[in-house]
């Protein structure tokens, strides 16, 4: 039964429909895990034992009779704690929403019980999903796979641990600036950011709005369609028969290749070499507009999230983390007009972003231009925590942006991720190109 904490979401729903697998055995395995593992309380927020084992037991007994809703019915997966949790704390890992437990769950999570998929809790996050490093002394700092010293990433850190550790079969995170993707990529994870508007934020505790996506950490591109069909109550994309023979994909001369640390570069160069080998062909173009997007980015997403959450802030700001609170505090900068002003600017670096990407199937970036930071340094050192932070988010955080979808793989280096960008509404296609490119760098 402990292969089960090690295989992908996808296999673990094929088990369940050949009989070989019970879905109440697959969720006392999970929780046991959960209950012995030493680094549990730095993962799970809230265990949901109750729940769980009511929602095997319903999905055991449909497998019983043939009757299973889709490919995942009785998979065990975590959420992150902003996701609402109907009669079960929802904070967003903070000490300003201690206590608040809300009385329904959020349309994805319904969707998602509906697919007959099993909630084992909730899990830890940075505080109100504003960082990427996934360092928080509010709550808690889950662990980073391959390196204890170092941090998970993100916001979604939590999610990426769970997984990594082999704690859910997958789990359910946000991504604003970087937040699926940065904690899958330093975790050895699949990490989808879905185009924005695609899946209801209803019941998702808000960043900022106008950016918010929610997306699936998981073990397979096959399981991030999956899941992100069973959030939407649609039909997962056909991934079979993806190749990369004529794909066409760009680099970006500047900005997402600036300033790589030597792993993530190698990793990165190594992966482009095996995509070619594999029939694609990638070529280096010059973009000026992704640069004019991340010369607007501070003003317009730290005004949309001062803006949500000045007055709960402000009415106890002494509950908050230091760095959070002054990333928050920066939306105070942003005049009325300059944020207007921002905002143009930002619609006009998309359509040029747009025009000069046409061509091409998607983009390749390194998913993060450095590798985890060290816990016990960015808890000291304020200046190391700034620059970290802004680079783990530089590359993703373009999608965002952008207004992109954007995929992020495992390579063959440790917290090394290579990151997909494609057009906005493409999550499908992106989907395609990861399955190809998942099975090239195998």
């Amino acid at each position: 039964m402990r292969d089960w904490l090690s295989m992908t979401a996808a296999d673990l729903g094929r088990g369940i429909g050949a009989g070989d697998i019970d879905p109440v055995a697959l969720c006392e395995t999970y929780l046991s895990e959960i209950e012995a593992h030493p680094l549990r309380d730095r993962i799970y927020a809230r265990v949901t034992a109750s729940r769980a084992r009511a929602e095997a037991s319903a999905a055991a007994q449909r497998a019983q009779a043939g009757q299973r809703l889709s490919l995942l019915d009785g998979v065990p997966i975590s959420w992150k704690d902003l996701y609402d949790t109907a009669g079960v704390g929802t904070e967003a890992g903070s000490k300003l929403l201690e206590g608040r437990v809300p009385e329904h769950d959020a349309l994805v999570l319904q969707n998602a019980t509906a697919a007959g998929l099993v909630c084992l809790g909730k899990v830890h996050m940075s505080e109100l999903a504003f960082s990427g490093l996934g360092y928080n002394p509010s709550t808690n700092t889950p662990p980073c796979v391959n390196d204890a010293d170092a941090v998970p990433g993100g916001s979604s850190s939590g999610s990426g641990a769970s997984v990594a550790f082999g704690l859910a079969a997958a789990s359910i995170g946000s991504d604003t600036g970087g937040s699926v993707r940065i904690p899958s990529a330093w975790n050895d994870l699949v990490g989808l950011k879905t185009t924005h508007g695609r899946l209801s934020l209803e019941g998702v505790v808000p960043l900022a709005l106008k950016f918010d996506t929610i997306g699936p950490l998981c073990r397979s591109v096959e399981d991030a369609a999956l899941l992100t069909a069973a959030l939407e109550g649609s039909k997962a994309p056909d991934l079979r028969g993806a190749s990369l023979k004529g794909c066409r994909f760009a680099i970006l001369e500047t900005v997402m290749m600036e300033d790589l640390r030597d792993a993530p570069k190698a990793a990165f160069e190594s992966a482009v070499e095996r995509l070619k080998a594999a029939g694609a062909i990638v070529e280096m173009i010059k973009v000026p507009a992704a640069q004019q997007a991340l010369d607007v980015s501070g003003q317009l997403m730290t005004s949309e999230a001062y803006g949500l959450w000045r007055d709960v802030i402000e009415a106890a700001p002494e509950k908050m983390y230091s760095e959070i609170l002054r990333r928050f505090r920066l939306g105070l900068e942003c005049s009325g007009p300059d944020y207007v002003a921002a905002w143009a600017k930002l619609e006009g670096a998309r359509v040029a972003y747009d025009q000069a990407t046409a061509g091409y199937d998607a983009v390749l970036a390194p998913t993060a231009p450095i590798l985890p930071p060290n816990l016990e340094r960015l808890k000291t050192d304020e200046e190391y925590y700034v620059t970290e932070n802004l680079l783990a988010l530089r590359n993703t955080r373009l999608g965002n942006l952008l207004g992109l979808c954007s995929l992020t793989l495992p390579t063959d280096t440790p917290s090394c991720g290579l990151m997909i960008l494609a057009a906005p509404d493409q999550d499908s296609a992106v989907l395609r190109l990861g399955a190809a490119a998942e099975a090239a760098l195998a």
